[in-house]
């Protein structure tokens, strides 16, 4: 425990230029352990708070005493957060971030950010998706990530290992980003033109399309699996009825935004390998979206904004 003293302007001004040099680590760890920039964003602000008021010259680390405070606070957070979705309707997808201007969002490595890995990461438990996060995305030592997460070095490789291996049970091999934006491109072109035959194409006999929407009117409320189901579904004529389908940079892959009058209505990103696209995953909550198209000034924001 650090004892609160209240801060001259100089001290402050300190915390302030320590705080941001930091933030983009702060955001990445939180985001990933949540799958939520609002909540990730929620969690950064209370660590601002709580930097604020702590004694910094008895803080022999900022970084990892900043780091510590995010991870502990964002393992509350999910576990609260795992409770809630259990009422939520249909399938529950991570918010998407716009990764354009910070294609890493605070991380050493990209690891832990593509959209469909953070949905596989939901299958942890809080602790194992923290400390895979610290080890995987950010490369923290196996001795750093047991004081963080109060376990011993022992726990920690035990936790780590095990959270790889179920993440390697749920993953196939990926294509890469230029083929990912050929298949992007070819798979939206397609829909728009109701081609079920060039869809089923370029999607893999055991596809799933996921789409959230919370209960929202017209989006499924479960999984749609199969070449042929999945090809009729997305070409059905209201979706892309004078939508515009604009590229965006999501999660550090290309995705879709879907406007409509100007406004967005869908954004849909997707998982390939060489055998074919085999998932589509469409978010068209609206809190959701609008997440995605505030996250673009997001690393702009001051802190207590």
């Amino acid at each position: 425990m650090h004892p609160e003293t209240p801060p001259t302007e100089s001290t402050l001004d300190e915390a302030v230029a320590v705080f941001v040099e930091f933030r983009p680590r702060l955001f990445g760890i939180a985001y990933r352990m949540l799958g939520s920039a609002v909540e990730a964003e929620d969690v950064v602000q209370e660590v601002w708070l709580r930097w604020q008021k702590t004694d910094r010259s008895v803080v022999i680390s900022p970084v990892a005493f900043l780091s510590s405070t995010t991870t502990r606070l964002a393992i509350n957070v999910a576990q609260s957060a795992r409770v809630r979705r259990e009422t939520y309707i249909g399938p529950w997808l991570p918010e998407p971030i716009d990764t354009s201007s910070d294609p890493e969002v605070g991380a050493q490595r990209a690891e832990a950010l593509e959209f469909a890995l953070l949905l596989v990461l939901e299958k942890l438990n809080p602790m194992e998706r923290a400390a895979y996060v610290l080890r995987e995305a950010f490369d923290y030592g196996y001795p750093e990530i047991a004081e963080i997460l109060q376990l011993s070095i022992v726990n920690v490789r035990k936790v780590v290992s095990r959270a790889r291996k179920h993440l390697v049970a749920d993953q196939r091999e990926t294509v890469d980003t230029v083929e990912h934006r050929r298949l992007l491109d070819a798979f939206v072109s397609a829909a728009q033109r109701g081609d079920v035959a060039s869809l089923e194409a370029l999607l893999t006999p055991d596809t799933v399309s996921l789409s959230d929407g919370n209960g929202m009117q017209g989006c499924s409320r479960i999984p749609v699996t199969g070449r042929a189901r999945v090809a009729k579904m997305v070409t059905y004529p209201k979706l892309w009825r004078e939508a515009e389908p604009r590229l965006v940079d999501a999660n550090g892959c290309a995705g879709v935004m879907l406007y409509r009058d100007g406004q967005p209505i869908a954004f849909m990103t997707m998982s390939a390998s060489k055998e074919g696209i085999h998932k589509l995953m469409w978010v068209f909550n609206p809190s959701k979206i609008a997440a995605f198209i505030d996250s673009g000034s997001r690393h702009t924001t001051a802190p207590g904004a």
